[in-house]
């Protein structure tokens, strides 16, 4: 719940800030900020003498999801924060898990190409996670054990990129990152175990705590407002490594839907889907559907 505290402080802050701003920034400010905080939660419990079977348990999840856009003249500059982490712990079980945990960051600058939608960009996208991962199981005596598979910036991910960007509104834009790096990081306990071959976790060669790439990246962004109170945000990151099986596409999608009820009462659904060959070979897939308290900022 540690996380839970972190995200309750980072709302608030961003409230402060907010705040600031409508009383110091002109309406017709080069910046424009818009945000969401979600807090979702579930609980079920059951007595001894319940006969209708179930074990009881809960879990919650907190989401926030910040933009930041800069328009002046020709130039532009977007950047989105992304936090989502969530926790589940049921009456049966030793220990509570994750049900989700994202830390991502989308930075593009671009130039306006005369009087046209198309721009000269550079972008930076950084994505990692807040808390530890474990792999959970038993000993030969049947205890629950944990086994660690991941922490924060175990891995981390950084692209870098030039290219070119089509951005028809803030809710509305694809970045070509034609010349585009990326970085892998990881402490060196994940890549000095016991066995551990080049490869093994995220790419990494064995003892290595970085893994360079250089390839091309197109990153796509769209929000749609598809009925009254009810909106889709879509993001689709892509990116191609001409240094190792160029052909293996990396792909990472999320679709956030928001079903708004009233100023602060919301259902959420998320669902994102990971395809990364130097992770696992198959897609990563996550669903998260609730309904909580949701705030506009």
């Amino acid at each position: 719940m540690k996380y839970f505290y972190f995200f309750i402080s980072l709302f608030i802050l961003s409230q402060t800030a907010t705040a600031q701003d409508d009383n110091q920034t002109p309406k017709d400010s080069i910046w424009t900020t818009e945000g969401n905080f979600q807090f979702l939660v579930n609980q079920a419990a059951f007595n001894h003498e319940w006969q209708g079977g179930g074990t009881s348990n809960y879990s919650a999840n907190v989401i926030v999801n910040y933009d930041i856009n800069y328009k002046k003249g020709r130039y532009t500059w977007d950047t989105k924060f992304l936090g989502d982490y969530g926790i589940t712990k049921t009456k049966s079980q030793e220990y509570t898990r994750k049900t989700n945990d994202r830390l991502e960051i989308n930075s593009t600058v671009g130039r306006q190409i005369e009087a046209s939608n198309w721009y000269t960009s550079a972008f930076v996208n950084f994505r990692t996670q807040f808390d530890n991962g474990y792999e959970f199981g038993e000993d030969e005596e049947g205890n629950p054990t944990r086994t660690l598979q991941t922490q924060f910036l175990s891995p981390s991910f950084t692209q870098l990129g030039l290219g070119a960007m089509c951005k028809k509104s803030d809710n509305l834009k694809v970045n070509f990152s034609p010349v585009t790096g990326r970085i892998i990081t990881a402490n060196d306990k994940f890549t000095t175990t016991e066995g551990y071959e080049d490869g093994d976790f995220f790419g990494l060669d064995q003892g290595k705590t970085i893994r360079t790439e250089f390839g091309a990246a197109i990153n796509a962004y769209g929000k749609f407002k598809l009925m009254e109170n009810i909106k889709m945000e879509n993001l689709l990151n892509l990116y191609s490594n001409y240094l190792e099986d160029p052909q293996n596409i990396d792909i990472d999608y999320s679709m956030n839907l928001v079903m708004k009820v009233n100023d602060y009462i919301s259902a959420n659904f998320t669902f994102q889907a990971i395809y990364d060959d130097n992770a696992v070979r198959g897609f990563q897939i996550r669903e998260v559907l609730g309904v909580g308290f949701n705030y506009g900022f």
